[in-house]
């Protein structure tokens, strides 16, 4: 099962290092990765692969959220299915 992650905020040291050893921890492979930084706001997408997470969808979901606060920006993390039919033209 893949899903994307979205990561917004303020650029700083360190995050694409803490979602990715996050991400580790529990067994959720970064299938791609795509990041860049506008004017000082890092955004970053991911897609994930958690066929062989340790952990079920919404455990990691409320948990990334929750790094995201501690780290001073904005993750989430979404069903690739749901994702493409937001955003589908």
């Amino acid at each position: 099962m893949n899903a994307i992650i979205t990561v917004v905020g303020n650029d700083k040291v360190g995050i694409i290092a803490q979602v990715s050893a996050f991400l580790a921890g529990r067994n959720i492979n970064i299938e791609d990765i795509s990041q860049t930084v506008l004017s000082g706001s890092f955004v970053m997408m991911m897609m994930v692969d958690l066929s062989a997470s340790t952990q079920a969808l919404e455990a990691v979901k409320a948990e990334l959220s929750a790094l995201g606060d501690s780290m001073g920006v904005s993750i989430s993390l979404m069903h690739e299915k749901v994702f493409s039919a937001m955003h589908r033209i």
